[in-house]
């Protein structure tokens, strides 16, 4: 029961902040075109391409990873907590340390994730 509330609580983390991220990408867009409408001839309307397919799995992808990275961080706070609070009990301080070590790898995962999508879309764009 425990685990069901942990995995509920993520899942709700995840879609919170993917809807703080997602509108900010739509806001930029149609404030892109609001301006491309007045002054077509400028350098940033020329150069867009915001309909690309490879630009759009990117946003997408960086909007994942980074939910992904405040994840991890409000993992490695849950870890510091546990850490905290183990008061000397051993098998406490182990599962903080596993914690710790499985946010941070994850972290530097979605580091990795985050450099080679980006080096990707540049060959592909």
């Amino acid at each position: 029961m425990k685990r069901i509330k942990y995995l509920i609580l993520i899942f709700g983390l995840i879609a919170g902040f993917g809807l703080i991220a997602f509108p900010a990408t739509a806001w930029a867009k149609s404030a892109l075109e609001a301006t491309c409408e007045n002054a077509p001839d400028t350098e940033v309307c020329q150069n867009r391409d915001t309909d690309k397919f490879p630009t759009i799995v990117g946003q997408i992808v960086n909007a994942l990873l980074y939910v992904l990275g405040a994840v991890a961080v409000i993992v490695i706070i849950i870890a510091g907590i546990l850490f905290a609070t183990a008061s000397g009990d051993p098998a406490l301080i182990t599962k903080a340390k596993n914690t710790l070590l499985y946010a941070v790898i994850g972290l530097i995962v979605a580091i990795l994730a985050y450099a080679i999508v980006n080096y990707v879309i540049k060959i592909f764009a």
